[in-house]
């Protein structure tokens, strides 16, 4: 039996780009010592309070069917939270609750694509979002950037294509950059999703990860608020990754667009999960702020551990879990670089090429391990892109 196109088609006929961490966890399986800095999971885990209050409320009996949109009491949470935020009058009609970012993205693009419409992203890119896109029938067209911008989208880039579009993809702080977009760029990218009649979708699962300057969210631009569907999680700013809660805010009538879709879908959110979330976020910014603050801290010291080379460069690093380096001064690609240090080191980190083609000679490096490790880590990258980049300069 043929299976649809819709599902063969998702990751375009090629490698969905994981192909690195996947030879990492086989080695981990045949009991290899790998320091992975690849996936974007905390090397803390989720809260105890959290946990108590997900246990607490699963057994007070909130397991079977919960409300499709969300709690009240959560859309409210993240609403008063979104308003606080960005100024933008928010309410729990504004709100649908998902399981992680991941399905609002999905159904976010379900509610502005039909079937064969344009919808635009930002390369380089989380690597779901091409096959997300996909998966919803739109078809995707990347817009690149480039390393001597510290990538930053440029709208003469992204003009040609928008006439065309239905949507544009955003995501900031970036995945896999490190990057957070300025507020020059982001009332660039408003101006012409305004002059073209597009939807802008803003994916800021981040905006708890800001090191420098500050997250500004398109929505609370002028005229944005009614053409922005924007994706929130809890897994990076709460250290959630497995309770799957994540929430779409956009304008009153999509989401209740939306609510019929997670209704034909996902059914909704676990009320125990929602619970749990609700507590998390009552928590305040302290909280969010302890969940970050490894982070800061690993950044901070990558700096210092870079500060001394020249062959290997530090993109920028404003905000997320991630740092992004050109590799390019070793005449290696960041594939082949990170499958060498992969099996002459053990270190595990994802090739810019995964994320797409403007990260072409570039690596990700995840801040996800203790920084003692952490550090050790960078300093054998170091060494062994010293060491590549003198054999280069030698067959010379």
């Amino acid at each position: 039996m043929q299976l649809s196109e819709r599902i063969t088609g998702i990751t375009g006929g090629g490698s969905d780009g994981w192909d690195v961490f996947l030879k990492a966890r086989r080695m981990i399986a045949q009991g290899v010592a790998v320091t992975e800095l690849t996936i974007g999971e905390h090397d803390i885990r989720t809260a105890a309070p959290v946990l108590q209050e997900m246990h607490r409320t699963a057994l007070g009996g909130h397991t079977g069917y919960a409300a499709v949109p969300g709690t009240d009491a959560l859309r409210d949470r993240v609403a008063a939270r979104v308003a606080a935020r960005t100024g933008v009058a928010t309410t729990r009609d504004n709100v649908l609750i998902t399981p992680g970012g991941q399905a609002a993205l999905f159904a976010a693009h379900m509610a502005v694509c039909d079937p064969g419409d344009i919808a635009l992203y930002i390369d380089p890119y989380y690597a779901t979002y091409p096959g997300t896109l996909r998966g919803a029938g739109a078809i995707p067209q990347v817009i690149g950037t480039h390393a001597e911008d510290a990538f930053q989208p440029r709208v003469e880039d992204i003009a040609p294509f928008a006439a065309k579009a239905r949507s544009l993809l955003i995501n900031t702080p970036n995945n896999p950059t490190g990057v957070v977009y300025s507020r020059a760029t982001l009332e660039g990218i408003a101006s012409l999703c305004i002059a073209e009649d597009m939807w802008l979708i803003s994916d800021e699962v981040y905006d708890t990860q800001v090191w420098e300057g500050a997250h500004l969210s398109p929505r609370a631009l002028p005229g944005m608020a009614e053409r922005t569907l924007v994706v929130g999680s809890m897994s990076k700013s709460h250290a959630m990754t497995g309770s799957r809660c994540g929430w779409i805010i956009g304008p009153q009538d999509a989401i209740a667009h939306l609510t019929n879709l997670a209704t034909h879908t996902t059914y909704g959110v676990p009320g125990f999960i929602q619970d749990a979330s609700c507590f998390a976020l009552a928590q305040g910014d302290a909280f969010e702020e302890e969940v970050a603050a490894p982070f800061r801290r690993r950044r901070a010291l990558a700096q210092d551990i870079f500060a001394g080379q020249n062959i290997v460069g530090l993109v920028p690093a404003q905000g997320a879990m991630y740092l992004m380096l050109d590799m390019r001064a070793t005449g290696m690609t960041g594939e082949a670089f990170a499958y060498d240090l992969l099996e002459s080191h053990h270190i595990a980190v994802m090739p810019g090429e995964s994320f797409g083609a403007s990260a072409t000679g570039h690596i990700r490096v995840a801040m996800t391990v203790a920084d003692d490790v952490f550090a050790h880590a960078l300093r054998t990258l170091l060494d062994h892109a010293a060491l590549r980049s003198a054999e280069r300069a030698a067959a010379q």
